[in-house]
């Protein structure tokens, strides 16, 4: 389980990174996204059944808007949790989300002395089980594969997780997967 948690929240990340790359070319990052798309199939995420409906990994490589966050995931090397069997509920960052963070932040986590960080932000975007909007209530904890709770709103209608918006959700033969527009981090530890 602890397995599943980890790959997951590295997912997260891993769409993290690749959407703070917004400010290269579309032609570099065309290129980019082919390596990383063959880096993602890798053990058991490099198994496909063409006859089998997508799972949270294969939404999240087939979208133009997380493109980061796949390569956060492949740098968190967290593909082969996205694929497994779940139930999963993921929090997917768009492109967007990453590009809103501070500048450098995204190059910065993909770095491999940084790994152990990007793996505990990508785990803080799954959790176990399958969460469907209406299954979500207002002020209840919301456990992540990072360990972490993070709290659910609804504001006017609208959804949050941790803070980050839910604007679009997709089911996937894993779980579901929620487009949010925000990248969820961690709380910061307390004072000592």
């Amino acid at each position: 389980m602890k397995k599943l948690f980890n790959f997951s929240v590295a997912i997260a990340l891993s769409f993290f990174i690749i959407s703070c790359s917004n400010g290269e070319t579309k032609q570099k990052q065309s290129k980019e996204t082919k390596a990383t798309t063959n880096d993602v199939s890798k053990g058991q995420s490099g198994v496909k059944d063409p006859d089998a409906p997508p799972n949270a990994l294969d939404l999240a490589i087939s979208s133009p808007d997380h493109t980061t966050l796949v390569a956060a995931v492949v740098a968190g090397e967290l593909q082969n949790a996205l694929v497994n069997a779940g139930p999963l509920t993921v929090f997917a960052p768009t492109n967007e989300a990453f590009a809103a963070l501070p500048e450098g932040t995204v190059e910065t986590l993909v770095k491999p002395e940084n790994k152990a960080t990007l793996v505990h932000i990508l785990e803080g975007h799954v959790s176990p089980g399958n969460y469907k909007l209406e299954w979500m209530k207002d002020g209840m904890q919301m456990y992540m594969a990072n360990g972490e709770y993070y709290n659910v709103e609804i504001k006017d209608g609208e959804y949050y997780v941790g803070g980050a918006k839910i604007i679009g959700s997709v089911p996937v033969s894993n779980g579901i997967v929620h487009v949010v527009d925000a990248v969820i981090l961690p709380p910061p530890p307390p004072a000592e």
